[in-house]
């Protein structure tokens, strides 16, 4: 994600802070400051700190109870809505994505109760109604937001905890795609609901979970769609096959020019034998010239690791690599390993396009 840093890693996941959460934690301070001095600010921050700590927990959940499914968490990032872990794909049996999907409330459950038990934190509703109150207690608010979180992610907005349960409850009885739709669909109309409380209270920070709520459910319920799609289309049918490409001895200037007149915005390394040794990207070209000078040889500006498949299979296993890699292209090779064309997420957006306008005509 754009404008976040790693800090850390945690059962294999890489824990990231987008910058616009410090904004939150510098409002947070300034109010408090205003309000009580300097402790007060440093109480407020800190509770901020400490909720977002249960945020990480939260997601972690999710992260440990899909390795138990064989998906990893690459990355799990803090906003100032919240936290997202962005697991390589969702299971896609009904069963097991209700797991991973429960896991993070009951984290939080977890926690709630070690607070009330072990350090005997005491909540009511005047703290579930105050807890930005630091007069109520920072354990018993600790304790109220908990509650709190689990409440909220297990409203049936997808793609919120809730709302994953919901298509999983729903694919038991309807093809997957379209149990996404429907599900997406209450998450719009949750989103609508978050930004109207939102605007009528006065909370800003619901408007933007009503946003990104929104987006997110539209964009997951066009994922799943286009992921079942591909698995009807060939990869032949959606590989590039006319392209220009680069030896690992041509300069940043030659691939510039290549820029210019084509219109790639990836360009495959060939060695001698026609292997592929890595793409030259538009921002990866960009960034070497400013870099290195265009006279620096593409091999040192272009990314490795390219995942790659034999042509004959279905293009739903080059989308899932594209999703799983974050590469920029998937390579098709023979059995020799002989580069043959690649896969892009664009051309697979525009092949699923013109598929579906074929079939409306």
């Amino acid at each position: 994600m754009q404008w976040s840093f790693p800090i850390g890693r945690l059962a294999g996941s890489e824990i990231r802070i987008h910058l616009t959460f410090f904004l939150l934690l510098l409002w947070i301070g300034i109010a408090h400051f205003q309000l009580g001095g300097a402790a007060a600010a440093v109480e407020g921050i800190a509770f901020v700190v400490a909720i977002f700590a249960c945020v990480v927990l939260h997601e972690l959940g999710h992260a440990v109870a899909a390795g138990r499914y064989g998906i990893a968490t690459p990355r799990i990032t803090l906003l100032p809505i919240g936290g997202v872990a962005e697991l390589e794909r969702m299971p896609e049996k009904p069963s097991e994505e209700i797991v991973v999907a429960l896991a993070g409330p009951l984290v939080n459950v977890v926690i709630a109760a070690v607070l009330f038990l072990v350090l005997g934190a005491r909540v009511d509703a005047g703290t579930l109604a105050a807890m930005e109150d630091p007069a109520g207690g920072f354990v018993a608010r600790l304790a109220a937001v908990n509650i709190v979180l689990v409440l909220f992610n297990l409203i049936p907005a997808f793609p919120m905890d809730g709302g994953r349960v919901l298509r999983a409850l729903l694919a038991t009885r309807y093809p997957r795609v379209r149990a996404t739709q429907i599900a997406g669909t209450v998450g719009q109309f949750a989103a609508f609901a978050f930004g109207f409380l939102g605007l009528v209270g006065g909370n800003p920070l619901l408007i933007f979970v009503a946003i990104f709520v929104y987006l997110a459910a539209t964009a997951e319920t066009r994922v799943v769609g286009l992921q079942d799609a591909a698995r009807s289309v060939a990869i032949r049918d959606a590989m590039i096959t006319s392209y220009e490409a680069l030896a690992p001895t041509s300069t940043l200037s030659h691939a510039a020019e290549l820029l210019l007149r084509t219109t790639q915005h990836e360009f495959p390394v060939l060695d001698g034998s026609g292997r592929l040794r890595g793409v030259l990207t538009r921002a990866g070209l960009v960034e070497g010239m400013r870099d290195t000078g265009a006279d620096a040889p593409v091999i040192e500006a272009m990314v490795r690791d390219i995942p790659s498949l034999r042509g004959d299979g279905r293009l739903d296993a080059a989308l899932e690599a594209l999703q799983k890699s974050g590469a920029p292209a998937v390579a098709i090779i023979d059995d020799d390993d002989r580069f043959l064309g690649y896969v892009t997420m664009e051309n697979i957006g525009e092949l699923m396009m013109l598929r579906a306008a074929a079939t409306t005509v």
